[in-house]
This record gives C-alpha cells, sequence and structure tokens, in this order.
C-alpha cells in the first residue's frame, strides 16, 4: 500500500503542468493602536455624514450625541496638542455642532456647514491629513 502511496504521489508530482510563478511580495504590517480621540472622531464623521443626509432631505437631526462631550477628555494621539487652542477649538465645534439640532428648516444647511467648518479651521492647525475628507461634509 505505502509502494501505491508513493508511486501516485511521483506520478502526480511530475504529471503536473509547469505554471508560471508569481512572485507575493508580503509586507509586515504593524498594528497601531487608535487613540480614543482618533475613534471619537471618526464617530464625529459619521454623525456629521448622517447628519448631512437628513438636511439634504430637509429634517432637522435628532439626538445630540452627548459622547461627543469627551472631546476635552479624551486620549489625544499626541497629548502635547491638547492646548488653549485645541480646548478652545472644541468649544467652538461642540457650540457648532449643537445649533443644528435646534436650527430652523430655513437654515439647517448653514448650521450644518458651520459645524463641518469648525472641524476644518481645527484641523488646520493640526493633523490636516483628515481635511479633504471632511470637505465632503459641506454641503454645497
Amino acid at each position: 500500500m505505502k509502494k501505491i502511496c508513493i508511486v501516485f504521489l511521483l506520478t502526480s508530482i511530475f504529471s503536473c503542468k509547469k505554471s508560471e510563478t508569481k512572485e507575493v511580495v508580503i509586507i509586515e504590517s504593524k498594528t497601531v493602536k487608535q487613540s480614543e480621540m482618533a475613534a471619537l472622531m471618526l464617530k464625529m464623521y459619521d454623525k456629521n455624514l448622517e447628519n448631512k443626509k437628513l438636511v439634504l432631505k430637509g429634517e432637522t437631526p435628532k439626538d445630540f450625541p452627548d459622547e461627543f462631550l469627551n472631546i476635552h477628555t479624551a486620549q489625544l494621539t499626541d497629548p502635547s496638542n491638547r492646548n488653549s487652542q485645541f480646548n478652545a477649538f472644541s468649544d467652538f465645534y461642540l457650540y457648532s455642532f449643537q445649533k443644528v439640532f435646534n436650527a430652523p428648516k430655513d437654515s439647517l444647511v448653514l448650521k450644518h456647514n458651520d459645524a463641518v467648518n469648525s472641524c476644518i479651521s481645527c484641523h488646520e492647525t493640526t493633523c490636516v491629513g483628515p481635511i479633504p475628507r471632511i470637505k465632503k461634509l459641506l454641503i454645497k
């Protein structure tokens, strides 16, 4: 029985057609832990995108996410960025964002864009990378 298996194995190996081999490059990936602030900002992005869709339908967004108040305490990727300027931008964002939830229908677009622009203003001073993505939240 062993001989049959060996013969079968050898026959299989030598009877296979040669196929082109492709070089596969494996890039070692590093696991990067996301900061609390990065996670919070992704949630903010998602909520602003949801708000944009509602505003475009003429609907007022509901349920201000209290979790966003953590902007003052969430751990930053670079803790040295939490300074008086960051705190002022955070306060301005929360103020602008809350206005969206209380805006009359005729000023929904303006209030939504004000909130998004407050994000852009802050990101222009620190962490400019997300600005192109944030700009997509604006309603033209």
